[in-house]
């Protein structure tokens, strides 16, 4: 296995010119990013590259920003980013709407649909010969499961599964012009979304999440289409991209850990902690984005006022001097550390259904089996950046 061997300046200075740490896009990364986070950490807690500007890999200076809203901003895009690309006061108001869609009571009711869906897809795998896991389970059960929580058609399934190839390679190159017509396109779909449901009631009983939030009020007044619009886009390139990769792990670390596997058959171990310490270990999101409203110090390094700055969840999580080995499965030891869905003000939104999700999706695949193995003289193959996880997972269910 190969690591990245980042040029990690020996002295800094305050006037020290941004330079060349690493490349997080040279094929030795992007080969396996979490073995190369986990070297970088050790020699470049805050390194500097033209792709990503300030990335921030230890565990302390990662909660640091998260818990410091007011000198690290989440302003760094361009357009309208609802509610996780706003500060307070504007981010709070919205941030309550969204919270209303997450509750207990909500997640109850979704848990039939979800298991529904879980348990359809994983009878149809084939039992006894190798099969790819991304595409047989993990990409469509994310698809899936999105559309049904929103009341979209399935006919939107496909392509937004083409979207979210393109906006993923579209990112890898950060190909601005493409990222754009991406975004557009995106919209169109929501558009149309929104359009159907006009005249809709939003308080029958059949209305469904989209018909809700078309509803809304913010300071009195009614959502903008735009702003529904990128609430929608949030929550679904989150919930794509996110939820695929972590049952693509989850499936892996199974098939790969067969104590792991038979303690959760046997339920010796909490299923909702598992899988925490799991994507904690193999993270499905790499990184977010922030940017510094003042001049500040890390380690060193100078970053200025409006720098581009890179908080990587898949370096922290894994960081030696909170979770001692970082691949040694220790649920109830991790968990109070494990910064899988966040903190502070940001934490994810969506995490009481994607917790919900991977529960289900995992408790009908071990139901619905009695072993998960890897497909004879194959191996997952690890997904590049911006993605997090594996682009195969090659296993064998019987």
């Amino acid at each position: 296995m190969s690591h990245p061997d980042p040029a990690v300046p020996t002295a800094t200075a305050a006037d020290e010119p941004a330079g060349q740490d690493w490349d997080p896009r040279s094929p030795e990364v992007l080969a396996d990013q979490v073995a190369a986070y986990d070297e970088l950490r050790s020699r470049c807690p805050v390194a500097h590259d033209d792709y990503l500007g300030w990335t921030v890999l230890t565990h302390a200076d990662v909660v640091a920003v998260l818990e410091d809203h007011a000198t690290f901003s989440n302003r760094v895009s361009r357009r309208l980013t609802v509610p996780n690309g706003m500060d307070p006061p504007e981010h709070t108001p919205f941030r309550a709407i969204q919270d209303r869609y997450f509750t207990p009571e909500r997640m109850a009711a979704t848990e039939p649909v979800v298991r529904d869906v879980a348990a359809r897809l994983v009878d149809d795998l084939p039992h006894g010969e190798p099969v790819e896991l991304m595409d047989a389970l993990a990409d469509v059960f994310a698809l899936r499961v999105q559309s049904r929580w929103m009341g979209w058609p399935e006919s939107l399934e496909e392509p937004l599964r083409e979207w979210t190839r393109k906006n993923h390679e579209a990112t890898l190159a950060r190909d601005t012009e493409a990222m754009g017509h991406i975004a557009l396109e995106f919209d169109s779909y929501i558009r149309e979304q929104l359009d159907a449901r006009r005249d809709a009631d939003p308080t029958a009983p059949d209305a469904d999440l989209t018909t809700e939030i078309m509803s809304e009020r913010v300071d009195g007044r009614p959502l903008t289409d735009q702003e529904i619009v990128s609430m929608l886009r949030n929550w679904t390139v989150g919930e794509l991209g996110t939820i695929a990769a972590s049952v693509g792990i989850i499936g892996w670390f199974l098939a790969t850990r067969p104590d792991v596997q038979a303690d959760l058959r046997a339920g010796a171990v909490d299923t909702d902690a598992a899988i925490d310490e799991i994507l904690r270990i193999h993270p499905p999101l790499v990184s977010n984005r922030r940017t510094p409203t003042r001049d500040v110090e890390m380690h060193g390094r100078h970053l200025r006022a409006g720098d581009r700055m890179t908080v990587l969840w898949a370096s922290a999580n894994r960081d030696e001097s909170v979770f001692g080995d970082p691949d040694e499965f220790r649920p109830a030891e991790n968990a109070p550390h494990n910064l899988l869905y966040g903190r502070g003000i940001h934490a994810c939104p969506g995490a009481p259904l994607a917790r919900l999700e991977l529960r289900v999706v995992t408790e009908e695949l071990l139901a619905r089996t009695s072993e998960i193995a890897p497909a004879p003289g194959e191996e997952a193959v690890p997904a590049v950046y911006p993605a997090g996880g594996f682009s195969r997972v090659p296993v064998v269910v019987r």
